[in-house]
């Protein structure tokens, strides 16, 4: 093998460790990231307060942080009482 070929090789795996180094570091912050959006949700904090601190959208903090007791929706139909059909 040439020393090209050496040199490229030095290169390539070079370039493929410090990919490496850089993927640890970023599980390690979103890692760090997820337990501060759990940590925000049970002081209070809404997930559209914390989406503009991070950049992220609402849904995405929503999911990894959901609140305590998720709001339930209600929906109130009013009924009206049938009319009196004379058939």
């Amino acid at each position: 093998m040439c020393d090209m070929d050496q040199e490229l090789d030095e290169r390539i795996q070079d370039a493929a460790e410090k990919r490496t180094r850089a993927e640890d570091a970023f599980k390690r912050a979103d890692a760090e990231l997820r337990e501060l959006l759990v940590e925000g949700r049970a002081a209070g904090l809404g997930p559209s307060h914390m989406a503009k601190l991070t950049g992220f959208t609402r849904e995405w903090v929503a999911k990894i942080a959901p609140g305590s007791e998720p709001k339930k929706r209600v929906v109130r139909v009013p009924r009206r009482k049938p009319a009196d059909s004379d058939d």
